[in-house]
Order: C-alpha cells, then sequence, then structure tokens
C-alpha cells in the first residue's frame, strides 16, 4: 500500500482536481450538447458499465466526498461495495464483462456525484486519446452511437490535454519520491472497500 501522501500535498492537489473536473464536466457538456445527446431518461444506463480508475489523486478525491456523507449512508455503499465485487468476480470467472450497477448509485441518480471520477465524467460521447502509440478512438456510448448512425456528424472530443493533467497531478501528488507512482487498477468499489490510499 502507498505510504501516506503529505496533508498539504493532498490539499493542494485535490483543489486542482476540483479545478480539472469543472474543465472536463464543461467539456463533456460543450460535446454532448453538440452531438444532440442527453442522460435524461436514457435506459442505459452507463453506471452499469464496467471502469477500472487508475489514479491515486481521484481514489483520494473520492474518498473526501465519501467521507463528506453521513455515517448510514456511507455504510450503505461500502455493502453495495462488497456486493459488487462479489457479482463482478463471478462474472470474469465466467469470461463475462460484468454488468452490475455502481454501488453509489441511488435510485437513478450518483450519491458522490461531484466526487465521480475522470470516466464517470467523461463516457458517453466519442472521444480520442493521442498518445505515444498513435490515437485511440471512443465511439461513445450506445445512445450517442447511434445518433451518429443517424447521420448527425459528431466531432469527437479530445481527452488528451485532460488526462495529461490528470498525470501531472499523479505526479505532484507522489512527490520526490523515486520512480513512478504504483499502480492502480481498481473499480470503484474496490477503492470504497481499500480505503484512501496511504491510510
Amino acid at each position: 500500500m502507498t505510504a501516506p501522501f503529505p496533508a498539504s500535498r493532498r490539499r493542494v492537489v485535490l483543489a486542482k482536481l476540483a479545478k480539472l473536473y469543472a474543465d472536463m464536466d464543461a467539456a463533456y457538456a460543450a460535446a454532448a450538447s453538440a452531438a444532440g445527446l442527453s442522460c435524461a431518461g436514457c435506459a442505459e444506463n452507463c453506471c452499469l458499465s464496467f471502469f477500472q480508475h487508475h489514479t491515486h489523486a481521484e481514489w483520494l478525491y473520492l474518498h473526501e466526498g465519501l467521507a463528506a456523507l453521513p455515517e448510514a449512508r456511507r455504510e450503505a455503499y461500502v455493502q453495495r461495495a462488497k456486493d459488487y465485487v462479489a457479482a463482478c468476480r463471478e462474472a470474469l470467472s465466467r469470461g463475462e464483462t460484468p454488468r452490475v450497477m455502481c454501488p453509489v448509485n441511488d435510485d437513478g441518480l450518483c450519491g458522490l456525484y461531484g466526487h465521480r471520477l475522470m470516466i464517470c465524467r467523461l463516457h458517453g460521447v466519442p472521444n480520442v486519446l493521442i498518445g505515444p502509440m498513435g490515437v485511440r478512438e471512443f465511439p461513445g456510448c450506445g445512445p450517442c452511437q447511434r445518433l451518429a448512425a443517424d447521420g448527425t456528424g459528431l466531432k469527437a472530443m479530445d481527452r488528451t490535454p485532460l488526462l495529461k493533467r490528470l498525470a501531472a497531478l499523479e505526479m505532484e501528488l507522489w512527490g520526490s519520491r523515486p520512480g513512478r507512482p504504483e499502480k492502480v487498477d481498481m473499480t470503484l468499489a474496490e477503492m470504497l472497500l481499500a480505503g484512501p490510499p496511504g491510510k
């Protein structure tokens, strides 16, 4: 487990992450508006998607939101997270991609909406990621792909600058430790159960 991050550095990085999340929300809103995409009344809930997350900074931010909730609600989310992890392991053991409701989804609404992670904020619209291996294209969610199939000219959002800023924040959080940050490859539920990194 990662050694604790200094409190002063955590505060600075999480404040910058909040600003980055606001910029992600604005970029998503612009792309969704241009595509004519709305989540209102969507029957294909993306909270059933199997997402894995990769940064300590986001993991810390998630727990900041969790800590602000009433104890009973936190406990309910932790219990749901246990059920989620068990259901996902069962699906994976059968060679299937899990389709399990996110443990912080409350009747269709995110119970940690202000602290949701990057992929939760950007999923849906078509986007591209430009890196050393070339251009990776993501077509967006099912409803967005159907909009594109209907002839709507959808311009992909370039999430590269946003990802670069997130990577920079991860390195800032890591500080002067040798090497690169330890690998994170966890679902939101696993992050909830593990406690905040460095604990």
